[in-house]
């Protein structure tokens, strides 16, 4: 039987961590701010950090390498696609990296990131800013606890407030 304090299904785990692509270059961090919550085994992080997180414990610091696979998919070999930008909310400010989702021929929501802004154009990119990109993670398990029936039947982990949906 699996140890109640470690890592597993059903939990809402805190974690502080560090992203470095292959060359060291720090690629995002949660140092200096609150940790990092997911619930384990919803899909909420990418699966090669999920997996590698598998029983820990509070405590635990561990590295992690994830390949493209595991992280955010091998790169689809497609050029940025430009959009006219009037096509978007005028009080947006547009960003490169920034996500949004478009509505597919089949009326399925479409991941895309912007990958560049011009004054006309928005350039968009259905690859994640990481795809392709292999992941190393340095990470520290600052907090383990079972999720709330509400948590689980959402499939992420809410703050100390609970839920608030907005509209």
């Amino acid at each position: 039987m699996p140890n109640p304090d470690t890592i597993q299904a059903g939990k809402v785990v805190s974690f502080h961590y560090t992203l470095t692509d292959d060359a060291g270059k720090v690629l995002d961090t949660s140092s200096g701010g609150q940790p990092m919550d997911y619930l384990h085994g919803a899909e909420n992080i990418v699966p090669g950090l999920e997996e590698e997180m598998d029983g820990h414990a509070v405590g635990d610091k561990l590295k992690a390498i994830v390949d493209p696979e595991s992280g955010y998919g091998e790169r689809i070999a497609t050029d940025p696609q430009p959009i006219p930008r009037d096509a978007f909310p005028d009080d947006v400010e547009l960003r490169p990296g920034m996500q949004f989702a478009a509505e597919g021929p089949d009326g399925d929501l479409i991941p895309l990131w912007i990958a560049k802004v011009e004054t006309e154009q928005v350039f968009v990119d259905p690859n994640h800013p990481l795809a392709g990109v292999t992941l190393h993670f340095a990470v520290e398990i600052t907090g383990i606890r079972d999720a709330t029936e509400e948590e689980q039947d959402h499939g992420h982990p809410h703050g100390p407030e609970g839920h608030v949906h907005t509209h």
